[in-house]
């Protein structure tokens, strides 16, 4: 790696402001890389603006080198005030464009990203701008975080929803 992209992802992991879970999150979405052992979980809060829903906050927590962290972070910074199909529209290098190219051994790092958004924003994931939820008579309990979820070894049937990828596959 070139000094100059070494002292920008250092940049960016001095401010990382967009890094832990959300609570109160509309949209979760969580995804793995085998080869490398990265993974990321992105939580992602809606708002109503002029009509249509927006993404009003997004966080992320990663287990993952510092690529993978600074990307993430960019790209919550980056698909703030961005609809649903606006976010999904993103490339993996445009999340990581402020730290310029990266070298072909980081390219993964911008696309367990794309591959974390594209979880939490997949269709039947989030509900259609103008739509309600239903009354709760109690709040939703703390939803767990990512390191909770892989402690329990949790599988596709209602908990963390991981997709590894295979060496050169991009997350869909």
């Amino acid at each position: 790696m070139s000094s100059e992209l070494e002292s920008k992802i250092a940049s960016t992991l001095g401010r990382l402001e967009n890094m832990g879970e959300m609570s109160d999150a509309d949209a979760v979405g969580t995804v793995g890389n085998a080869d490398c052992g990265d993974m990321l979980r992105v939580w992602i809060k809606f708002k109503e603006e002029n009509g249509r829903k927006v993404i009003d906050r997004a966080s992320f927590q990663s287990f993952g080198c510092e690529t993978a962290i600074a990307a993430a972070h960019l790209a919550m910074a980056l698909i703030k005030g961005k609809s649903p199909a606006e976010a999904l529209a993103l490339q993996g290098e445009e999340f990581a464009a402020e730290l310029g190219p990266l070298p072909p051994t980081r390219i993964h790092c911008t696309q367990l990203v794309e591959g974390a958004l594209r979880s939490a924003l997949s269709e039947g994931q989030v509900a259609p701008a103008g739509a309600t939820a239903p009354a709760r008579a109690e709040p939703d309990p703390p939803m767990p975080g990512l390191s909770d979820a892989l402690a329990r070894n949790e599988t596709g049937t209602g908990g963390v929803k991981v997709v590894f990828l295979k060496p050169g596959e991009t997350a869909s």
